[in-house]
């Protein structure tokens, strides 16, 4: 599938300057695109997911996202979809703040260099002369047309500073700065967003007579017509696991409407569109393992699929599961996950190693079949591997060059064989 058609079907397209020529750029060149995020924050919540992962998707179709960081304009707020202006953050505030997204957007796309770009527009905007500016800037754009806009135009009667009024021109210089420096072509955002860069869009080619575009996404709302990414007690749920807990997390989306069904898996999940059909087109009771698999691949997206896994074992041992015999065909890695209890596993003789053990690279595959007292030395467990005796989950293991990680843990146990009956259950504690 096309990355143009994928984004479509997925729903993530509500605007665009130019359908025709946007199709024709994503699918037939290598573009660099760009995201603008405020830091207003120390940490990503659910809220800001939309576009991250339309930024996944962008990027393994290979094109090079460039994360624009607002250090300049979080000093100003974006006048749109509020009703009082923003509080406004110190330089220190605002820089610790970007480095917590910077490590947070790790999770989701590639972070390394040339596959995508971090830039604080702090760099570009505090070096502005003000009188060149206006001269060279605001030379470009009617005030007419400014006024018109929504996020404008909503706030006058509240009241509006000349500060935030001149967010919107400052928003559109960094589409030009980005495309003069970096050859940047498109700009992605929420629809909120339109008038402003739909204004960076027309100042960029005044500027520099290069066609650009840029393209919305819908505004997402929850099953009660609110901002999706709050809880029912109107809380935001964070990516921070010292502000939202990995199981709250989890359960977040598990208790989604099940009329949301198909665009949270369509927007926050990895799966194919045409599974994704099929899972929402599920009934009550059976809607309830399409929310599971939501909920364990946005949790294993969001925190590792070590977690994902103790999220979803842990909510089903409390609330029972929807799938316990994994019967539905899906291409998730939960249908790896036991859920049942086997008695002839319980009877295995079981052994529990620190996870710690098992981290970073992992345990040398010979090393653990000592520990788990399998064999009496290295050197007995370098032969038994070398003469395919040694068994993980019923996998001949072929060679010693192996690093056992929490990957192998699947239903959070592995099962080791030494030859057909010296069996041992290992357990991470």
């Amino acid at each position: 599938m096309s990355i143009y058609r994928e984004l479509k079907d997925r729903g993530f397209i509500y605007q665009e300057t130019d359908a025709a020529a946007t199709r024709k750029l994503l699918e037939n060149e290598k573009i660099t695109f760009y995201v603008g995020f405020d830091p207003t924050g120390s940490s990503l919540h659910v809220g800001h997911l939309l576009p991250i992962m339309a930024m996944r998707l962008l990027q393994q179709a290979g094109h090079v996202p460039i994360v624009l960081v607002g250090g300049g304009t979080a000093q100003i707020g974006d006048p749109s979809g509020k009703q009082t202006a923003r509080p406004i953050l110190d330089k220190k505030e605002i820089a610790a703040n970007a480095e917590a997204l910077r490590r947070q957007l790790g999770r989701f796309i590639s972070v390394e260099a040339g596959e995508a770009h971090f830039v604080n527009n702090f760099g570009w905007l505090n070096e502005l002369n003000y009188i060149d500016f206006l001269r060279d800037i605001g030379s470009k754009f009617s005030v007419n047309r400014m006024l018109a806009q929504e996020s404008v135009r909503a706030r006058l009667e509240d009241g509006l500073t000349f500060l935030e009024f001149n967010y919107s021109i400052l928003q559109a210089y960094d589409f030009y700065i980005l495309n003069r420096d970096f050859n940047c072509r498109m700009q992605f955002g929420g629809q909120d967003q339109w008038g402003n860069m739909v204004a960076g869009v027309d100042l960029t080619r005044r500027m520099t007579g290069n066609e650009v575009f840029c393209t919305t996404f819908p505004l997402l709302l929850d099953g009660n017509g609110q901002k999706f990414g709050k809880t029912a007690g109107g809380n935001n749920v964070w990516l921070d696991v010292n502000r939202t807990s990995v199981f709250d997390y989890y359960q977040f989306w598990r208790n989604s409407d099940d009329s949301q069904v198909r665009n949270l898996l369509s927007y926050f999940t990895p799966l194919p569109v045409s599974e994704i059909g099929d899972l929402a087109a599920l009934e009550a009771p059976a809607i309830n393992r399409a929310k599971e698999i939501l909920a364990y691949e946005a949790t294993r997206l969001a925190h590792g699929e070590a977690e994902a896994r103790k999220a979803y074992l842990t909510a089903g041992s409390k609330f029972g599961f929807a799938d316990p015999k994994n019967k539905l065909k899906t291409s998730s890695s939960i249908h790896a996950i036991r859920t049942e209890k086997d008695d002839q596993l319980a009877d295995l003789p079981t052994v529990e190693l620190p996870a710690a053990d098992f981290a970073g690279d992992g345990m040398w595959v010979v090393k653990l079949f000592t520990v788990a007292g399998l064999c009496r030395s290295n050197g007995e467990a370098r032969r038994l591997l070398e003469g395919g005796g040694a068994y993980i989950n019923d996998e001949r293991v072929n060679g010693v060059e192996v690093n056992i990680t929490p990957d192998f843990f699947t239903g959070g146990f592995v099962i080791l064989k030494a030859g057909k009956k010296n069996i041992k259950r290992i357990i991470l504690k």
